[in-house]
Protein backbone atom coordinates (compact mmCIF):
# COMPACT_ATOMS: atom_id res chain seq x y z
CA UNK A 1 0.00 0.00 0.00
CA UNK A 2 1.70 3.38 -1.21
CA UNK A 3 1.63 6.30 1.17
CA UNK A 4 -0.84 8.14 -0.90
CA UNK A 5 -2.95 5.50 -1.13
CA UNK A 6 -3.04 4.83 2.70
CA UNK A 7 -3.72 8.87 3.00
CA UNK A 8 -6.81 8.55 0.78
CA UNK A 9 -7.99 5.99 2.54
CA UNK A 10 -7.62 7.61 5.77
CA UNK A 11 -9.37 10.70 4.63
CA UNK A 12 -12.56 8.67 3.40
CA UNK A 13 -13.07 9.07 7.48
CA UNK A 14 -13.72 12.15 7.66
CA UNK A 15 -16.59 13.70 8.40
CA UNK A 16 -18.69 15.48 5.17
CA UNK A 17 -19.21 19.05 6.83
CA UNK A 18 -15.30 18.88 7.60
CA UNK A 19 -13.21 21.65 5.89
CA UNK A 20 -10.36 19.87 4.19
CA UNK A 21 -6.91 21.50 3.15
CA UNK A 22 -4.22 19.73 1.43
CA UNK A 23 -0.28 20.32 0.46
CA UNK A 24 1.13 18.93 -2.15
CA UNK A 25 4.45 19.02 -4.55
CA UNK A 26 2.42 17.48 -6.80
CA UNK A 27 -1.62 16.52 -6.80
CA UNK A 28 -2.16 12.84 -5.97
CA UNK A 29 -4.17 13.10 -2.96
CA UNK A 30 -7.94 12.47 -3.69
CA UNK A 31 -9.97 13.28 -0.85
CA UNK A 32 -13.94 12.51 -1.37
CA UNK A 33 -15.18 15.32 0.69
CA UNK A 34 -16.86 18.40 -0.80
CA UNK A 35 -14.83 21.08 0.91
CA UNK A 36 -11.37 20.61 -0.15
CA UNK A 37 -8.69 22.75 -0.92
CA UNK A 38 -6.19 21.54 -2.55
CA UNK A 39 -2.50 23.63 -2.60
CA UNK A 40 0.41 22.71 -5.14
CA UNK A 41 3.87 23.49 -4.97
CA UNK A 42 5.41 25.84 -7.94
CA UNK A 43 9.03 25.84 -9.46
CA UNK A 44 10.71 28.88 -9.99
CA UNK A 45 10.87 30.18 -13.34
CA UNK A 46 13.51 30.40 -16.16
CA UNK A 47 14.31 33.70 -13.91
CA UNK A 48 14.68 31.84 -10.60
CA UNK A 49 11.04 33.85 -9.58
CA UNK A 50 7.73 32.49 -8.47
CA UNK A 51 8.89 29.62 -6.22
CA UNK A 52 6.06 28.99 -3.84
CA UNK A 53 7.92 26.23 -1.03
CA UNK A 54 5.89 23.52 0.35
CA UNK A 55 6.87 25.44 3.63
CA UNK A 56 4.86 28.57 2.74
CA UNK A 57 1.68 26.38 1.48
CA UNK A 58 1.73 24.78 5.07
CA UNK A 59 1.70 28.03 6.52
CA UNK A 60 -1.04 29.27 3.87
CA UNK A 61 -3.29 26.17 4.22
CA UNK A 62 -3.19 28.06 8.23
CA UNK A 63 -4.86 30.90 7.34
CA UNK A 64 -7.49 28.99 5.49
CA UNK A 65 -9.13 27.89 8.45
CA UNK A 66 -9.35 23.88 7.75
CA UNK A 67 -11.16 21.60 10.02
CA UNK A 68 -7.95 19.17 8.95
CA UNK A 69 -4.72 19.95 7.63
CA UNK A 70 -3.36 17.11 4.62
CA UNK A 71 0.44 17.51 3.95
CA UNK A 72 1.25 15.18 1.07
CA UNK A 73 4.69 14.42 2.30
CA UNK A 74 7.39 16.14 4.29
CA UNK A 75 10.92 16.08 3.77
CA UNK A 76 12.77 19.32 5.52
CA UNK A 77 12.04 22.20 7.39
CA UNK A 78 8.10 22.52 6.27
CA UNK A 79 7.85 19.91 9.38
CA UNK A 80 8.22 22.05 11.78
CA UNK A 81 5.29 24.52 10.23
CA UNK A 82 3.42 21.27 10.46
CA UNK A 83 3.46 20.10 13.48
CA UNK A 84 2.95 23.34 15.00
CA UNK A 85 -0.14 23.49 13.50
CA UNK A 86 -0.94 20.09 15.02
CA UNK A 87 -0.03 21.11 18.11
CA UNK A 88 -2.32 24.21 17.99
CA UNK A 89 -4.92 21.48 18.23
CA UNK A 90 -5.61 21.08 14.32
CA UNK A 91 -6.05 17.34 13.68
CA UNK A 92 -3.98 16.47 10.28
CA UNK A 93 -1.91 13.65 8.78
CA UNK A 94 1.50 13.27 6.94
CA UNK A 95 3.70 10.99 5.05
CA UNK A 96 7.44 10.82 5.05
CA UNK A 97 9.77 7.87 3.88
CA UNK A 98 11.04 5.19 6.64
CA UNK A 99 12.30 2.04 6.71
CA UNK A 100 10.47 1.68 9.79
CA UNK A 101 7.77 2.90 12.64
CA UNK A 102 10.42 4.16 14.68
CA UNK A 103 12.67 5.48 12.23
CA UNK A 104 9.54 7.29 10.87
CA UNK A 105 9.21 8.88 14.55
CA UNK A 106 12.98 9.59 14.61
CA UNK A 107 13.10 11.43 11.19
CA UNK A 108 9.73 13.43 11.98
CA UNK A 109 11.99 14.88 15.31
CA UNK A 110 15.00 15.20 12.90
CA UNK A 111 13.18 16.88 10.07
CA UNK A 112 12.03 20.18 12.00
CA UNK A 113 15.49 20.85 13.26
CA UNK A 114 16.51 21.83 9.09
CA UNK A 115 14.72 24.63 10.19
CA UNK A 116 17.15 26.71 11.44
CA UNK A 117 19.89 26.67 14.77
CA UNK A 118 17.07 28.27 17.16
CA UNK A 119 15.15 24.63 17.19
CA UNK A 120 16.46 22.22 19.21
CA UNK A 121 15.26 18.74 20.32
CA UNK A 122 14.11 20.08 23.45
CA UNK A 123 11.35 21.95 21.77
CA UNK A 124 10.60 19.38 19.04
CA UNK A 125 10.69 16.04 20.91
CA UNK A 126 7.58 17.41 23.44
CA UNK A 127 5.79 18.43 20.66
CA UNK A 128 6.08 15.13 18.32
CA UNK A 129 4.50 13.44 21.18
CA UNK A 130 1.90 15.77 21.95
CA UNK A 131 0.79 15.67 18.50
CA UNK A 132 1.38 12.42 17.28
CA UNK A 133 -1.11 10.01 18.15
CA UNK A 134 -0.62 7.16 15.34
CA UNK A 135 2.42 6.18 12.90
CA UNK A 136 1.38 3.64 10.26
CA UNK A 137 4.30 1.91 8.30
CA UNK A 138 3.64 0.85 5.08
CA UNK A 139 5.96 -1.69 2.89
CA UNK A 140 6.74 -2.88 -0.23
CA UNK A 141 7.35 -6.70 -0.55
CA UNK A 142 9.91 -8.11 -3.22
CA UNK A 143 7.02 -9.55 -5.03
CA UNK A 144 5.80 -6.19 -5.18
CA UNK A 145 2.58 -6.76 -2.85
CA UNK A 146 2.37 -3.35 -0.49
CA UNK A 147 0.32 -3.96 2.74
CA UNK A 148 0.25 -2.12 6.99
CA UNK A 149 3.52 -3.74 8.35
CA UNK A 150 2.90 -2.14 11.82
CA UNK A 151 0.81 0.71 13.70
CA UNK A 152 2.99 2.45 16.47
CA UNK A 153 0.55 4.56 18.79
CA UNK A 154 2.57 7.55 20.38
CA UNK A 155 2.52 8.45 23.92
CA UNK A 156 2.50 12.06 25.82
CA UNK A 157 5.74 11.29 27.67
CA UNK A 158 9.39 12.28 27.17
CA UNK A 159 11.58 10.92 29.39
CA UNK A 160 15.45 11.64 29.16
CA UNK A 161 15.30 11.65 25.39
CA UNK A 162 12.44 9.18 24.96
CA UNK A 163 9.51 8.80 24.01
CA UNK A 164 6.91 6.75 25.24
CA UNK A 165 5.85 4.21 21.99
CA UNK A 166 3.45 1.51 21.95
CA UNK A 167 3.43 -1.30 18.66
CA UNK A 168 -0.50 -1.37 18.68
CA UNK A 169 -0.37 -3.83 15.32
CA UNK A 170 2.40 -5.43 13.67
CA UNK A 171 2.18 -7.73 10.81
CA UNK A 172 3.54 -11.57 11.27
CA UNK A 173 4.21 -12.18 7.80
CA UNK A 174 0.64 -13.56 7.06
CA UNK A 175 -1.52 -11.05 8.37
CA UNK A 176 -2.01 -7.86 10.25
CA UNK A 177 -2.75 -8.51 14.31
CA UNK A 178 -3.21 -6.67 17.36
CA UNK A 179 -0.27 -6.93 20.18
CA UNK A 180 -2.07 -8.92 22.95
CA UNK A 181 0.20 -7.43 25.76
CA UNK A 182 0.18 -3.55 26.34
CA UNK A 183 4.03 -3.14 25.76
CA UNK A 184 5.46 0.02 26.07
CA UNK A 185 8.74 0.61 24.52
CA UNK A 186 10.90 3.64 24.95
CA UNK A 187 11.49 5.56 21.85
CA UNK A 188 15.11 6.55 22.02
CA UNK A 189 16.46 9.13 19.84
CA UNK A 190 19.73 8.53 19.57
CA UNK A 191 21.97 11.59 17.55
CA UNK A 192 19.59 14.44 18.01
CA UNK A 193 21.49 17.80 19.81
CA UNK A 194 20.11 18.78 22.56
Amino acid sequence: MAKTTMLNALTSAIGPRERVVTVEEIFELDVPLRDVASLQCRQPNLEGQGEIPLRRLVKEALRMRPDRLIVGEVREAESLDMLIALNSGMPGMTSLHANSAQDALTKICTLPLLAGENITSHFILPTVAACLDLVIHCVRTPQGGRHVAEILGVGSRVESGNIETTTIFSHDDHALRRRQEAVFEHHKLNGIPA
